[in-house]
């Protein structure tokens, strides 16, 4: 099984993804709906994540579960410069003094700029995957179990890493308010050959917590969707054919 997926909505999927795509310099693929967004942020030969961009009909709400620390370091302004001039816009959240930017994508998702900070070493553009979660050292063990990845050193409470160490983190951190709606981003995991198939992995998160949403869009796909113990979604994709 692997960590396949960041799945994330936008009002212009095609549009916000050209953005991603010179941000983190992804690969881009042919999606299986043409008004999607789909390209390939390769780590190296071994650790590589898709990002995929749905439509969405509504703005972001205030808030959000799940976003992207990408990596600023010793260069952060001239980040933060290169992603402006690239689409994107400097958000004030209240953040107040951090050492961090807080910046919007074209579509308003927000996403962070980190500065300088040791765990981050051999991350590739995106730093680390925060997520809220209402107990993180449970969901850790619902992601590792489900998507083969180790803790590691991070800067969240828990932290999961490919096990190769290299990629990024993804950290679970506390939540600063209940789960009110869906994710406007979230995880996709996937069968592989060598391991579980679907059927088998859907159990697995059940019996750590997990449960199967039930609302209407959730039905009819060939992927299921669940939620992890925290309510934030992820989907268990169909089966590897490779």
């Amino acid at each position: 099984m692997r960590l396949e997926n960041i799945v994330m909505q936008a009002r212009d999927p095609r549009r916000t993804g050209r953005f991603w795509s010179a941000a983190l310099g992804l690969v881009d693929l042919a999606p299986g709906n043409p008004d999607n967004y789909e390209g390939r942020l390769r780590v190296d030969d071994e650790v590589w994540l898709d990002l995929c961009i749905e439509p969405a009909a509504d703005p972001p709400p205030p808030g959000w579960r799940l976003h992207l620390d990408l990596l600023g370091g010793a260069q952060q302004e001239e980040v933060v410069e290169r992603l402006t001039g690239l689409g994107a816009t400097r958000l004030d959240i209240g953040q107040g003094a951090v050492p961090w930017v807080v910046l919007a994508d074209p579509d308003g998702n927000p996403f962070c700029v980190m500065e300088e900070r040791g765990a981050y070493s051999g991350t590739g553009p995106i730093a680390a995957l925060p997520f809220d979660s209402v107990d993180p050292e449970r969901d850790a063990e619902l992601y590792a179990a489900l998507t083969g990845w180790v803790p590691a050193e991070g800067v969240g409470p828990v932290t999961l890493r490919h096990p190769s160490l290299r990629g990024p983190l993804l950290e679970l951190c506390p939540e600063p308010a209940p789960k009110v709606r869906q994710n406007r981003t979230h995880l996709d995991v996937r069968p592989t050959p060598d391991g579980p198939d679907q059927r088998a992995l859907v159990d697995l998160a059940l019996s750590l917590g997990a449960v199967l949403a039930t609302e209407d869009w959730a039905q009819g796909h060939p992927w299921t969707v669940m939620r992890d113990v925290s309510g934030n979604e992820f989907c268990v994709l169909a089966d590897a054919q490779d």
